[in-house]
C-alpha cells in the first residue's frame, strides 16, 4: 500500500525500531505541517494515512479530495477525525485507545513541570547562564498538597510520584472518578471549591470531550491560592476560554505550567499566555519521547498491516 505518515515534525519515526513494521509498503513521511490545498496535494496518491496524534484534522472535505484513500490508522481518542464522514465514504478508520497502557512520558513531564515551577528552574537556569548566579528562593514539594483532577492512568502515575516526594494527594473529577479514588483510599475533599482552595498544585488529567470542555472555570481558578500552581499537560480546552489568563492577571493562581495551548503549533511569541511572566511553557511535548513514539506507532503500523492483510484491527468505523 501507499502509506503516508503525517506530521513527524522531528523526523524521528524512520529511526525507531517500529518503523520496520512497514517494510513492504511504499512509505511517504511528512515532516512539516500542511493544511488546505497543500495537504490535499501531498496526499493525492495516499491509500493509507498514519496519523500523528491530533496534529491533522480529518474532515469530510479532506476525504472528498483524496480519491485513493482506503484506510486511516491512529492511536488513542479521535476528536480530530470525522468518523461518520469516513464511514459514509467507505474509508476504514482504526485506532487503539490503549486504555490499559499508562502514558509514562506525559506523567513524567507533568512532574517535571511541577518541579520547575516550585524551584523556578527557568529563571534559575537563565540567571546561571547570564553569570548572575542565584535568582530568588524556591519551595520544596514535601508536605505540599497536589490536587489531581481526573482519576485516570496518568493521574494515578502522578499520584505515585507525589507520594515518593512526600506530598499529600487530593482527588477531584467526575462522580465516578471520585468514587474510584475514594475506594482506593484516596483523599477526596468535601467540595469542588475545597479541592481548588486546598491544593498547592492543581494538575489536570482529563480527556477533552464535549462534557469536559471548559470544565475548569474562572470561579474554580479564583479559589486557588496566590502561591498555587495550575498545571495542564492534557488539553487547553479543559479550561474555559480566557479564564486562565484572567486568573493569572488577578493573582490566583500565582503560576501556571502549561504544555498545551488553544493554538498548536503556537509560534506567536507575543501570545498573552505564552509570554506571561508567571507561565512556564513547553511545546506540547508530554508524549514526545522516542520510547512513547515507538510504542504508539507500533500499534499504528500493526493496524496498517492488518488492514492490508484483510484482517483489520481496532476498527472504529462500522
Amino acid at each position: 500500500m501507499k502509506v503516508h505518515i503525517l506530521d513527524d515534525w522531528s523526523d524521528t519515526l524512520r529511526h525507531l525500531p517500529s518503523f520496520q513494521k512497514l517494510a513492504g509498503h511504499e512509505i511517504t513521511l511528512w515532516t512539516t505541517p500542511a493544511q488546505g490545498d497543500d495537504l490535499i496535494d501531498r496526499l493525492q496518491e495516499a491509500e493509507a494515512l498514519c496519523l500523528f496524534r491530533e496534529r491533522t484534522r480529518i474532515t469530510a472535505d479532506l476525504l472528498d479530495a483524496l480519491p485513493n484513500l482506503r484506510f486511516i490508522s491512529g492511536r488513542g481518542a479521535w476528536p480530530h477525525v470525522d468518523v461518520a464522514a469516513c464511514a459514509a465514504r467507505g474509508i476504514a478508520f482504526a485506532s487503539r485507545k490503549a486504555d490499559d497502557m499508562p502514558n509514562h512520558a506525559a506523567a513524567e513531564l507533568t512532574w517535571a513541570l511541577i518541579l520547575a515551577a516550585f524551584r523556578d528552574l527557568p529563571a534559575q537556569m537563565a540567571s546561571a547562564k547570564a553569570g548572575q548566579w542565584q535568582a530568588g528562593v524556591g519551595r520544596t514539594l514535601r508536605g505540599k498538597t497536589i490536587g489531581l483532577y481526573g482519576h485516570g492512568r496518568i493521574g494515578r502515575l502522578v499520584a505515585g510520584y507525589a507520594a515518593a516526594f512526600g506530598a499529600r494527594v487530593l482527588w477531584w473529577g467526575s462522580e465516578a472518578g471520585r468514587a474510584r479514588a475514594a475506594a482506593e483510599g484516596g483523599a477526596v475533599p468535601e467540595s469542588r471549591a475545597a479541592f481548588f482552595a486546598q491544593s498547592d498544585v492543581v494538575t489536570l488529567h482529563l480527556r477533552l470531550t464535549p462534557e469536559t470542555t471548559g470544565v475548569v472555570t474562572a470561579a474554580d481558578l479564583a479559589q486557588m491560592g496566590p502561591r498555587a500552581v495550575l498545571v495542564n499537560t492534557s488539553r487547553a480546552g479543559l479550561i474555559a476560554p480566557g479564564a486562565l489568563l484572567a486568573a493569572l492577571n488577578a493573582g490566583r493562581p500565582g503560576m501556571a505550567a502549561l504544555d498545551v495551548f488553544d493554538t498548536e503549533p503556537l509560534t506567536d511569541v507575543h501570545d498573552p499566555l505564552l509570554s506571561h511572566p508567571r507561565v512556564i511553557a513547553t511545546p506540547h511535548i508530554g508524549f514526545v519521547t522516542e520510547d512513547e513514539f515507538d510504542l504508539q506507532f507500533a500499534d499504528i503500523y500493526d493496524q496498517v498491516n492488518a488492514f492490508a492483510a484483510g484482517r483489520p484491527l481496532n476498527l472504529v468505523t462500522p
